[in-house]
């Protein structure tokens, strides 16, 4: 039930004097409170625990070594003590949460399977100018505890290198809402410091701001400002962060990428980098995606990405058309999502896939036809046979083989 720790630092000599004398004078259970006491006092938390592990143990009257195993007590006291551990865990847990010290308490509320007075407290906490969060930050992200927290203070403490690298190094896709979360906030921060690095350029040009302008506007406004191959920010982080982009819905983030798209598509060519298709002409490729996704230039954007999937697939890659399809869900084509599939991706396995395939778009439509077709390409006779009785509307037969 608990992991005992590196043992706790011991007790000066006067200490334990003290505690002999209490023990020959009033017995084992006042010589336990006694320890108790100083333990508290002295702020040894991890002590504190194991006295109390040998209070309960002493109450129970079974032997006082407390990091002996559960199992060799007798049955009867397996409960009250496993009861015990829980209850020593949580106070002591309890006590270091009121310390923030997050770290400490969190060995304590996971060996109980209790994350939430952990993930309380963190929520409610405000770090100070001075105080080490790296603690903190290893119990919210890398623990899983409260990872909104996690990543804001890497971003708000460390910046946005450090905020992108925990992004990029972490696989968040089976955590579609803390993707977001984390992908919206790194939009919103690179565009605000973009901003703001633009209007000191035009500031020290002698160029007045007289209104807070997005990006996509000022660079509009201001070609001048990409003269001599100028740049403003870290151009990994721009590419970074608008290819995280893609997976924004619609809202004020979004809209914070395509300002993005919107400066780094007015990088002189050798800044922009270089991406493989759907996305090799960069930031005009990034930038029409987004306004698809944002309900803008919808009919366009959507006829670039299919003459893309088209060339690709003519070609006999499949990433473009994936990219294509998702494209499509995202702008509400669902219908046109499991054509494009079928044009394009009917002999591919849809595990192997970034998108929904033939499969999955067929069944949410109930089209068995496609479902059929899908798995002739595959060469699946069981697939095919079980799309065509379902498409009958066929009752299923009860019971094994």
């Amino acid at each position: 039930m608990y992991d005992p720790a590196d043992p706790a630092p011991a007790l000066g000599g006067p200490a334990l004097d003290k505690l002999t004398a209490t023990l020959t004078t009033d017995g084992p259970a006042a010589a336990v409170d006694a320890l108790i006491a100083e333990l508290r006092a002295a702020e040894d938390y991890q002590g504190l625990f194991y006295a109390l592990l040998m209070k309960a143990r002493v109450e129970l009257g079974v032997t006082p070594f407390p990091t002996g195993a559960a199992g060799d007590l007798p049955p009867h006291t397996h409960a009250p003590y496993e009861d015990a551990i829980r209850a020593a865990a949580r106070h002591v847990g309890g006590l270091l949460l009121e310390r923030k010290e997050f770290a400490k308490a969190w060995a304590f509320f996971r060996m109980l399977d209790e994350p939430e007075p952990v993930r309380a407290a963190l929520a409610a906490y405000a770090p100070g100018p001075d105080d080490d969060v790296y603690p903190v930050i290893e119990v919210a992200w890398q623990n899983g505890v409260l990872p909104k927290k996690g990543f804001d203070l890497v971003l708000d403490r460390h910046g946005i290198c450090s905020a992108i690298t925990m992004v990029s190094g972490s696989d968040l896709g089976a955590n579609a809402d803390l993707r977001d979360y984390c992908v919206a906030r790194l939009a919103a921060a690179l565009h605000a410091q973009l901003t703001e690095r633009l209007v000191s350029d035009l500031s020290a040009r002698g160029v007045a701001v007289p209104e807070p302008l997005p990006v996509a506007r000022l660079v509009e406004l201001h070609p001048d400002l990409f003269a001599e191959d100028a740049y403003h920010i870290d151009t990994s982080h721009l590419s970074s962060v608008v290819q995280l982009s893609t997976h924004l819905p619609p809202g004020p983030a979004l809209d914070c990428a395509r300002g993005l798209c919107a400066y780094g598509r007015k990088l002189a060519p050798n800044l922009q980098g270089h991406n493989d298709a759907p996305f090799e002409e960069n930031y005009d490729d990034y930038l029409a995606y987004l306004d698809v996704v944002a309900g803008e230039h919808v009919e366009e954007g959507l006829a670039r990405f299919a003459a893309k999937a088209a060339r690709e697939a003519a070609e006999g890659a499949t990433y473009a058309a994936q990219v294509y399809v998702n494209l499509l869900l995202k702008a509400g084509r669902s219908r046109d999502a499991l054509d494009a599939a079928k044009q394009f991706l009917l002999a591919e396995d849809d595990r192997n896939l970034i998108c929904p395939g033939v499969n999955e778009l067929a069944r949410r439509a109930g089209d068995y036809g496609a479902l059929a077709d899908a798995a002739k390409a595959r060469g699946d006779a069981v697939g095919f046979l079980a799309s065509l009785i379902a498409a009958k509307g066929a009752p299923a037969v009860s019971g094994e083989p």
